[in-house]
């Protein structure tokens, strides 16, 4: 773990380096802020709650998390330093998971930025602090789902713009399966085995109870497993890269 933590420490460091860091969480701060208020009608609700503010989570992240997660592995090829990482003693795994868990921690520091919502329901109400608390911890698993998708991505590319293209592409899939359009499209030819495995695997659907601050057991389940299986894929990639 300590080759990995090297990794971690390294990637979130060049994120702070960048004025891409600073703009993503501007960029969030204000959007999050604008949807709950005025889109969400936080006030027109009558409640002290932030349901408004993480139903518009998995939007906000199709685009944000992309943007972070686009340079992780693009960065490296387009500059040739994977040919030096290749020659360090560290496995590619290590790699992967270094790499992956400095964007991750990014996301985790642009979220607790938004603590401000949070102290607004307080002064505003009485919220349950339990339920906002657990929409947190479910945002961030959804989040390190739309990042390990979108190092997938990266892995693919030298180029950061094709690899936000195609991480954005990909996320979108998986966040528009669960919506009425693509159910209804499905319905009219396919068994409902596979419409209802399909609606599965969206983000949307995994993150409904989660909006709620009800983190269900099959929703954690999704995340991690998506998680590992892009991670693992992630992997698979970048040892090619490394081969070839």
């Amino acid at each position: 773990m300590g080759n990995v933590a090297t990794v971690c420490r390294r990637e979130l460091a060049a994120y702070f380096n960048l004025s891409l860091a600073y703009v993503f969480i501007t960029i969030f701060i204000a959007l999050s802020a604008a949807l709950t208020f005025h889109l969400g009608g936080f006030f027109a609700r009558g409640q002290a709650d932030l349901q408004p503010f993480f139903t518009f989570h998995p939007w906000l992240y199709l685009f944000l998390i992309p943007a972070i997660g686009m340079r992780l592995w693009a960065e490296e090829r387009k500059t040739g330093t994977i040919e030096l990482i290749a020659a360090l003693p560290l496995s590619t795994p290590q790699l992967v998971l270094g790499k992956f868990l400095a964007g991750w921690i990014f996301a985790a520091i642009a979220l607790a930025l938004t603590g401000a919502m949070w102290i607004t329901v307080t002064v505003l109400g009485e919220p349950d602090h339990g339920a906002i608390l657990a929409a947190y911890l479910g945002s961030w698993l959804m989040a390190g789902g739309y990042l390990a998708v979108s190092a997938c991505a990266s892995a693919l590319t030298r180029n950061q713009v094709v690899a936000f293209i195609l991480a954005a592409a990909a996320c979108f899939v998986l966040l528009t399966a669960g919506t009425d359009i693509v159910q209804g499209a499905l319905r009219g030819w396919a068994p409902d085995a596979l419409v209802a495995a399909v609606a599965s695997l969206s983000f949307l659907t995994n993150f409904q109870a989660v909006a709620r601050g009800v983190i269900e057991l099959r929703d954690l389940v999704f995340f991690l497993a998506l998680i590992g299986v892009a991670l693992f894929i992630n992997v698979m990639l970048v040892e090619l890269k490394r081969a070839s």
